[in-house]
């Protein structure tokens, strides 16, 4: 299993691949860090999307509105809340 920094890392790295501010889906993230066995990461990445939203560097949206990425039931979507520059945001 990937470690939160490990996670922490991948979940940038494709905030920092978009264009223009634009969102991911936590799936991607367990997909690039496993792409065989992906599913079991989607609980990992949510709950370190969940950290990253309460330290004010993440925005976890559904349908637009923000939710907590740990409560929030069905698809959500990651968002940067700062431009992201070189390898990460610390």
């Amino acid at each position: 299993m990937a470690s939160s920094g490990v996670i922490e890392n991948a979940i940038f790295a494709l905030l920092r691949e978009r264009e223009g501010g634009r969102t991911i889906c936590p799936s991607e993230v367990a997909r690039r860090l496993a792409p065989e066995q992906w599913k079991p990461l989607m609980q990992p990445v949510r709950e370190v999307a969940a950290r990253l939203a309460l330290e004010g560097r993440l925005l976890a949206t559904q349908r637009g509105k923000e939710v907590d990425a740990l409560s929030a039931h069905g698809p959500i979507r990651l968002k940067a809340t700062e431009p992201i520059v070189g390898e990460g945001m610390k």
